[in-house]
């Protein structure tokens, strides 16, 4: 066995990449997320609505039961395409997501390239797809538990408690819509996150970014359209635009007088420049072997 200088040599045995090398990446970036302070209240406090309208759907299947606590408001419980809309597209929820961004997602670029910790990634059998993926996967695994899931859930017990499937029946195609408005919505907070956080090397700055992005994008519509009444700046809020496209999907008429199309196309140029953004700041520090 030969004897070296003390120092970092290159490992010469060979390398094995694993099918899932992004895992670890996720399961750790979650771990790290469910430690922080607050973030389980967060979390577990973004169920609430899901749960307040399951307990709607079982009223709804009820409704006679019921008659004496709703005094002719039946319509507010009738499940249909606009019952998944108000959820999906409701102020709280999506104020939810940002919050559990802020707080679970903020640090997940921007650590790494305040510790430098991006080298030692990329000195294993690590690509730069598996490192973005990994980061990525901790926010898609977070946002489709507050989208996709809840909406899976609505169908299912609505079929149960209806104990027929008139619903798919009447609605063949909510279960797309469900699944599409997921994709697209954990899609554009996944792209917006991982943005902000590789612009800056400190977590707090990239926190309030997050926040301060999505709030003033919706101050500056209410300003604009609060003073020349025109519903096409309805297109600088980000919640606006998220809230065009879920009644767009669920077929629901248009909280705003513009084409959902505008909405659509503004959320993925924002993805897409993201991605640019993201894509670019990783390589800049990537190891070359």
């Amino acid at each position: 066995m030969t004897i070296r200088e003390k120092g970092y040599f290159h490992w010469e045995g060979p390398l094995r990449e694993r099918r899932f090398a992004w895992w670890p990446i996720t399961r750790l970036g979650l771990r790290l997320a469910f430690k922080k302070k607050g973030f389980k209240f967060l979390y577990f406090g973004s169920f609430i609505p899901a749960l307040v309208f399951l307990v709607g759907i079982y009223i709804s299947e009820r409704i006679g039961e019921f008659r004496y606590m709703i005094r002719g408001s039946s319509q507010l419980l009738e499940v249909n395409p606009a019952f998944f809309k108000t959820y999906y597209t409701s102020d709280f929820l999506l104020f939810m997501m940002v919050m559990l961004m802020v707080v679970g997602g903020a640090g997940l670029v921007a650590d790494d390239l305040r510790h430098n910790a991006l080298q030692l990634y990329f000195s294993r059998p690590l690509e730069k797809r598996d490192y973005l993926a990994g980061k990525a996967s901790v926010l898609v695994a977070l946002l489709l538990s507050l989208t996709l899931l809840p909406g899976l859930a609505f169908i299912i017990f609505k079929l149960l408690f209806s104990g027929s499937f008139r619903f798919i029946a009447d609605y063949p195609w909510i279960l797309l819509s469900v699944a599409a408005y997921s994709a697209a919505v954990t899609a554009f907070f996944c792209l917006y996150t991982l943005l902000l956080s590789s612009l800056s090397r400190n977590r707090r700055y990239v926190s309030i970014l997050l926040f301060a992005v999505y709030l003033v994008s919706d101050i500056l519509f209410g300003i604009f359209y609060g003073n020349f009444k025109n519903p096409a700046f309805a297109l600088l809020s980000l919640k606006a635009n998220l809230q065009q496209a879920g009644a767009f999907l669920f077929r629901q008429k248009l909280p705003y007088d513009i084409p959902a199309g505008w909405s659509i196309l503004i959320l993925a140029a924002v993805g897409a420049a993201a991605w640019l953004v993201v894509n670019k700041r990783v390589r800049s520090v990537e190891v070359v072997k």
